[in-house]
């Protein structure tokens, strides 16, 4: 039996680069991985300098036609330009090539597509995908009419595209309605972890940096981990221990990316949510990838647009078996290699080091009768190294403001 496998599609790469267009060599290899993350077989790449984007084909017309040469000659199924583009533009970009063409914005959503699990996540792409969509069904008849599958057509599907756009419409509001429901369940549960006694902290970074399998090591739990961009894109959420009884909470989401579609920023607004109420932010860098330094910019960029630049950050250089001269730029900082042994052990003295910090220093008189109680009071507090040598001993450690009222038991 002769086993039939999927045609894989071959895409031509396109970029046009301006006078003050920040990290276009970057930006250009990252959409070469994201179109190999959709499945996608790069054969080429171009770039052109402009001044400005031509508003109606987006390049020059030199260059249009010998993008169209070189499509037929290298038998191009799609072409992604590694920006946003216009109906307008999309639409005699396609009619010129004779090819599909997508953008940037576009290509990521499609990822989303593919990675999104959860009921929730699929509903957001889902309405991420319509609203990219819905400026775009007016007039495209070439967009309208396409009935090939491949990169682009993910998700919602093409017989979604020939809905008018009050079906659309219609889907959006439908969409929205579903995801206040669940957004309002979500917001009870994090209420309750917030008003919980346990610290609670975040997993940020880039795309791809690590954040998965960093959670698998703290939390000795499987969760999804791959060599990908945008493996992870639901919001999980895990217990470990760090010190004794002293538990934290730690939760993974999706890892940021230079250009995030507008779209997607809203819609997973509440996903986002589950990292702006934790104590502590742990930052996950590629110590490996020549951009690191500007992953950590979009970051931190993305960071202040989320108002939480204010919240306690470390950050974790990870793949640091593959850096070659790497110069921290983030501090507090650790370096290792996730999967190398004493790695688990590296990041947890980190985050305790930094808990002390945000913590409050204190000191109390415990009764031999009362150590028992230190069990509980080990839940929430770091304590010092003690024993019950004397009949009273005294008992150090760091406790978070909210929890002080726990040390009033031992109060005489």
């Amino acid at each position: 039996m002769i086993e039939t496998q999927e045609k894989q599609e071959r895409v031509m790469l396109l970029g046009v680069e301006l006078q003050d267009t920040e990290n276009f060599d970057m930006s250009m290899a990252e959409l070469a991985s994201l179109a190999e993350t959709a499945g996608a077989e790069v054969v080429a790449s171009y770039s052109q300098k402009r001044e400005k984007y031509d508003s109606k084909t987006f390049v020059g017309s030199g260059k249009l036609a010998e993008l169209k040469a070189l499509v037929e000659a290298d038998e191009i199924d799609s072409v992604i330009v590694n920006n946003r583009l216009t109906p307008r533009q999309n639409a005699n970009l396609e009619t010129e090539l004779g090819v599909k063409v997508i953008d940037r914005m576009q290509l990521i959503l499609d990822i989303f597509a593919m990675r999104a699990r959860s009921h929730e996540g699929k509903l957001q792409v889902h309405l991420a995908q319509l609203n990219y969509m819905l400026p775009r069904l007016v007039g495209q008849g070439v967009m309208l009419s396409r009935q090939a599958g491949g990169i682009g057509s993910r998700g919602p599907g093409e017989s979604q595209l020939e809905l008018n756009r009050r079906s659309i419409r219609n889907q959006i509001l439908d969409i929205e309605r579903q995801l206040k429901i669940v957004e309002k369940n979500r917001k009870t549960i994090r209420e309750k972890r917030i008003d919980s006694d346990t610290f609670r902290i975040g997993l940020i970074g880039y795309t791809n940096a690590g954040k998965s399998t960093l959670m698998n090591l703290l939390t000795d739990n499987k969760h999804y981990e791959a060599n990908e961009l945008f493996a992870t894109l639901d919001a999980t959420t895990k217990q470990m221990y760090l010190q004794n009884q002293f538990r934290a909470t730690l939760t993974d989401t999706v890892g940021f990316i230079q250009d995030l579609p507008t779209e997607l920023v809203a819609a997973f607004k509440s996903t986002l949510e589950e990292s702006r109420h934790v104590d502590l932010l742990l930052h996950i860098i590629d110590a490996s990838d020549p951009n690191h330094s500007q992953h950590e910019k979009v970051v931190l960029d993305i960071l202040n647009d989320l108002d939480m630049q204010d919240i306690p950050r470390l950050a974790v250089y990870n793949k640091m078996d593959l850096a070659d001269n790497l110069i921290a730029t983030a501090f507090p900082n650790v370096r290792i290699s996730a999967r190398d042994k004493g790695a688990k052990d590296l990041v947890r003295k980190l985050i305790i080091d930094e808990i002390r910090d945000i913590f409050v220093p204190f000191s109390v008189k415990v009764h031999q009768n009362q150590a028992y109680k230190l069990y509980d009071l080990n839940k929430v507090a770091l304590l010092d190294r003690y024993s019950f040598e004397k009949e009273t001993e005294t008992i150090t450690g760091y406790i978070s403001e909210k929890n002080k009222w726990r040390l009033e038991e031992f109060y005489d």
